[in-house]
């Protein structure tokens, strides 16, 4: 659904896919690992809580799939999906779909299945 959701968005001049990682995991984990400093931001704090992170990212493609990944009912995917894309800036996206996703609804489902 997420890859549908980046075409989507690619298509309406939303969203620019020349981009350095492959999918969407290569891009949470490549964004985690420079997260313990400034990373590509130049972020003052390292030290955040899980949630703190996800309620701060500005890539609806990312908060999509890791509710998709984290195992979220496709319903409720499809549903923040489409809030998504029912919002103009990738600030207005990114929250629409925590709206429908919020952080608690993923960490439940990290902590039940081990992720």
């Amino acid at each position: 659904m997420t890859t549908q959701f980046e075409r989507t968005l690619v298509q309406s001049s939303l969203w620019n896919n020349d981009v350095w990682y492959k999918s969407q995991k290569q891009h949470w984990i490549g964004w985690l690992r420079e997260y313990s400093g400034p990373g590509y931001y130049g972020r003052k704090n390292s030290i955040r809580s899980a949630e703190f992170v996800y309620n701060h990212i500005v890539c609806p493609p990312m908060v999509l799939w890791l509710g998709e990944a984290s195992g979220v009912p496709k319903a409720s995917v499809a549903k923040a999906k489409q809030a998504a894309l029912s919002s103009s800036s990738l600030q207005a996206q990114s929250a629409a779909i925590r709206r429908i996703i919020p952080w608690e609804m993923i960490e439940v489902r990290l902590s039940k299945s081990g992720r």
